[in-house]
């Protein structure tokens, strides 16, 4: 079978301007290494593990390392934090875009520092990643640095998504400690739960704020009718509370159980994102499931419960 051809940036923007679908894994080439600027430009698809192999041939553990996305464009969406614990604004140098009128943009952090920050952990509302050029020291230096997340409880089983919470260093033990009892009190137990620390950035719009932070992985058994289903939602809730009652929170790309107050406690900058977003995208061309959600959540009416 021949490999599918790569996606052009033309045919890139001439998909955005109508509007019409593109295959994303036709964006998985490596364009560029410039070893004398010590920079490596990717396309959006492309994989962390191929980048590995391209650029460290023979090393299996720089092919090996654990993402928590597959690709570049995915990790740049949401800031992932790598292998080391670093973000991943801290290895891009500048990335290439379309934005959703079908213009083809670079874009840095020095040149264009209000679009950078808002596009690296924007969740992919702003356009369509081309590619991204990344630091080829700071890639050297996550493979170097990689640290395996602690278990504190081993997988029994395939856990379908976890919650991860962030929590200053200071406020590690307590959190765990509580997680484990509030998990105990509604009687669902913990399928897993891991460790690792992580560090929080300076850059991005959507951001935590905050030096370095735990994060804490718990898996929880997902439930196999509505009424476990709504328990284990609520209990993620309450467990999100005991997060950022120690000073810590969650990611924004990954908890859709989080509360509209929950989203004001540690996002308060969410609703100036939300307002760029329409400012960038007036149209509403360029939308995925993430920025519904939080449209929706931020723009309904509160609701008092009463009970009777």
């Amino acid at each position: 079978m021949n490999p599918k051809p790569p996606l052009s940036a033309q045919e890139l923007c001439q998909s955005v301007r109508a509007c019409s679908p593109f295959d994303p894994a036709r964006l998985d080439r490596v364009l560029a290494v410039d070893e004398t600027r010590g920079l490596v430009e990717v396309q959006s698809g492309a994989t962390w593990k191929s980048l590995g192999a391209r650029l460290r041939p023979g090393d299996g553990r720089a092919q090996k390392l654990p993402t928590m996305h597959p690709t570049i464009g995915e990790s740049l969406a949401c800031n992932a934090a790598g292998p080391d614990g670093r973000p991943t604004v801290d290895h891009v140098h500048s990335f290439t875009m379309v934005t959703p009128d079908g213009q083809l943009r670079r874009v840095d952090r020095i040149n264009n520092p209000s679009l950078f920050a808002l596009v690296v952990g924007g969740q992919g509302v702003f356009g369509a990643i081309y590619s991204v050029s990344l630091r080829l020291e700071s890639l050297g230096r996550t493979i170097a640095e990689a640290q395996t997340p602690e278990p504190l409880v081993e997988p029994r089983s395939r856990v379908p998504r976890r919650l991860a919470l962030l929590v200053p260093p200071a406020g590690l033990e307590a959190l765990v400690a509580a997680c484990r009892e509030r998990c105990g009190e509604w009687r669902l137990e913990l399928e897993s739960l891991a460790v690792r620390r992580v560090r929080a950035d300076e850059e991005t719009f959507l951001r935590l704020p905050g030096a370095e932070y735990c994060e804490v992985s718990l898996g929880l058994t997902e439930g196999t009718n509505l009424g476990t289903q709504v328990r284990v939602t609520q209990l993620k809730r309450g467990l999100i509370d005991l997060a950022i009652a120690r000073g810590g929170g969650f990611p924004i790309a990954c908890t859709p159980e989080a509360t509209r107050e929950q989203l004001d406690a540690c996002y308060p900058q969410l609703a100036g994102f939300l307002a760029e977003q329409r400012r960038i995208d007036p149209q509403q061309r360029w939308a995925n499931g993430w920025l519904r959600h939080h449209r929706s959540l931020l723009t309904r009416e509160r609701c008092e419960v009463r009970w009777g």
